[in-house]
């Protein structure tokens, strides 16, 4: 799936492991700092600081995913099942999602910013917005247990039949259709390793209930708020269909440059610390809050069919 990287722009494995441990280490004091005090103030500080913590982390195991976290493989999938733990969700269950993005980026099972005339604008619109609230992030946990539980649901009709809007109007069939190949003992042994991490973690540091709900809301509105903005009314092209936002340089750093989203598109295999390279200066670079603004305002008519 990746092109294989230049020798130019080697993996800093090193780094990267260094990055992990710090960012899990923050997200776990945050964590416990947030089950343990009683002030609501600082509890959601503690939340939105556990955001941006969440965030490294993921963008860490995206850098797994790709096989470009480490040098060394064993490292990498460690480290992939590791940060994947904190999502929470799996490395191959992300793999497969992920790796199915880039080849249907932009296509029109991933069309989710443009409403053509034989949607359903009450689930696009449910969509849309389940993106920007961050409903989107718990798609992930909850698909994760319920193939742990029955692989076999994501081979219902409701998801994957060629006459359900769910499955095809939401992109579900097509990214489902990964999953017909895949080792599923393997998926599920990590699914539990994720769980068993997530049971450990409330256990040892003795969390609450309602810190860790609040830190990972915080989490997933954060998250989500970039999974898209990235891609909306960009060119419709599976490799460059994409934005390198402008954001600022703090925030940048601490998403590992995940706002150079053409330039990963378009060089997959390039770890993180070397896509500011292939940023073409020349090209449009909107910010990311103007997109995230505008995203508000809904989905927009498909431009063909408006100039109909």
């Amino acid at each position: 799936m990746n092109e294989p990287r230049p020798p130019k722009d080697p993996i800093p494995g090193r780094l990267n492991v260094l990055l992990g441990m710090l960012s899990i280490a923050v997200a776990l004091a945050l964590l416990w700092f947030a089950s343990h005090t009683d002030s609501w103030p600082l509890r959601l500080v503690a939340a939105v600081l556990f955001s941006f913590a969440g965030n490294t982390i993921f963008s860490l195991l995206h850098e797994s995913v790709h096989g470009i976290f480490h040098p060394h493989r064993a490292v990498n999938e460690g480290f992939g099942r590791l940060t994947a733990a904190f999502f929470p969700t799996a490395l191959g269950f992300q793999r497969i999602c992920h790796l199915g993005h880039h080849q249907r980026n932009r296509s029109d099972a991933e069309l989710f910013d443009y409403v053509r005339t034989d949607d359903s604008k009450l689930l696009k619109y449910f969509q849309w917005y389940g993106i920007l609230t961050g409903l989107y992030w718990t798609l992930s946990p909850f698909a994760c247990l319920a193939y742990l539980i029955y692989p076999r649901l994501f081979e219902w009709p409701l998801f994957r039949g060629r006459d359900s809007a769910v499955a095809q109007q939401t992109g579900a069939d097509a990214m489902l259709s990964g999953f017909e190949n895949a080792n599923t003992t393997k998926i599920r042994l990590e699914i539990l390793l994720t769980l068993a991490i997530q049971v450990a973690i409330f256990v040892l540091l003795d969390l609450s209930l309602v810190g860790w709900i609040v830190c990972y809301a915080a989490f997933g509105f954060n998250w989500s708020s970039l999974q898209y903005a990235d891609h909306a009314w960009s060119e419709r092209d599976v490799r460059d269909g994409a934005w390198n936002l402008k954001v600022n340089r703090l925030v940048q750093a601490v998403f590992l440059n995940y706002h150079h989203h053409l330039a990963h598109h378009q060089h997959p295999g390039v770890p993180w610390i070397h896509l500011s390279k292939y940023v073409d200066p020349a090209a449009a670079r909107p910010s990311f809050l103007m997109i995230y603004l505008k995203m508000w305002l809904g989905p927009r008519p498909y431009p063909r069919e408006a100039e109909g």
